[in-house]
């Protein structure tokens, strides 16, 4: 396939290392992704309880876009020259994240589901900065990503208070 962008593009041949690192950022944070939508499936069924409807009807809506989110980053994969990872590349991450031995224990849900959110802020910030002025197309699709992961975060965030809130 021939390139033929100029040497100030992202897509150029002599940007074939910096393209290839910014590849590898975006697998990770593909396997991020896939990662939430697994987890997010399994709370979202698994919660038992009066009070786990809510957090359970959001996590089911995250995980459209969770997996929305892990599309555009396998589609960008594709458009760098990379080739995007299959399932025996996949090692999981959030321990935090797996179901509670009482279902009925949402607060451990909504803290795995704050943590896994800032972890993603966190890294989809390290692309954005990775990516300024060398790869304006993938920096705004994870600027656009990063602030989904923010409200996520901020709603399960409002969440842990009312929670905290009605236990005392």
């Amino acid at each position: 396939m021939a390139k033929t962008q100029t040497s100030a593009n992202i897509m150029a041949d002599g940007n074939e290392s910096k393209r290839n690192a910014i590849v590898k950022m975006l697998e990770k944070a593909y396997w991020m992704e896939i990662e939430s939508v697994i987890s997010y499936i399994t709370n979202s069924v698994n919660l038992d309880g009066v009070r786990a409807r809510e957090v359970s009807e959001s996590l089911r809506t995250d995980v459209q876009e969770e997996l929305g989110h892990a599309q555009l980053f396998a589609g960008r994969i594709k458009e760098l020259y990379g080739v995007v990872p299959g399932s025996m590349d996949f090692k999981p991450e959030q321990s935090y994240l797996q179901p509670p031995k009482q279902q009925t224990d949402i607060v451990h849900v909504i803290k795995g589901v704050i943590q896994a959110e800032q972890g993603g802020i966190e890294f989809y910030s390290q692309i954005i900065e990775e990516t300024d002025s060398v790869d304006p197309v993938t920096q705004d699709m994870v600027i656009d990503i990063l602030r989904d992961e923010q409200g996520h975060c901020r709603l399960f965030e409002g969440f842990l208070r009312e929670y905290e809130a009605n236990s005392k």
